[in-house]
């Protein structure tokens, strides 16, 4: 039995240390910044686990928490800069209408008449919803916004999300 190459998620960044004790900021890029916790232990870029989480806390918006890699300060401050990861394998399956970012990237656009507009390059959200970056074949990318009236469809088993152009 193989077992299969896990999909790696970006899920947070180990930051600057916090006192003397080898505590750290750990940026946290989930929608709840402490549910990156329920993971454990976290995962490197070749897919290792690279952070065992020993204890946290939030102070002012951000996680501080200490790690088994990191005794000291010294230890945290080595580690800063450190991106974590989690297999998507462990991810909940999400609620209906709702979408992984990592699980848009790369699919096919086309329009509700089905010709081809482009594929998603990145969801951004700048504060106003969540935004499609989307690069055509030919020119620059574009940002659609990602509204039931703007996106009728996504078709996740196809990697095929239907835009309705007509209104921008």
């Amino acid at each position: 039995m193989s077992k299969t190459e896990p999909q790696l998620i970006f899920v947070a960044q180990v930051g600057a240390a916090h006192g003397i004790q080898g505590e750290f900021r750990l940026n946290s890029h989930m929608d709840d910044p402490a549910s990156v916790l329920e993971y454990n232990p976290l995962l490197g870029a070749d897919g290792k686990p690279a952070l065992e989480i020993t204890t946290a806390r939030e102070h002012k918006g951000a996680l501080i928490v200490r790690a088994k890699e990191a005794p000291d300060r010294t230890a945290a401050e080595k580690l800063n800069g450190l991106k974590l990861y989690i297999d998507r394998a462990e991810l909940p399956e999400a609620e209906e209408d709702e979408y992984y970012i990592t699980d848009l990237i790369g699919m096919a656009v086309v329009d509700v008449d089905g010709n081809a507009v482009g594929r998603v390059l990145n969801v951004d959200n700048f504060g106003a919803g969540d935004l499609l970056d989307i690069q055509p074949e030919t020119g620059p990318s574009f940002y659609l916004l990602f509204t039931n009236d703007n996106v009728p469809e996504v078709r996740l088993d196809d990697r095929v999300i239907v835009v309705d152009l007509s209104g921008i």
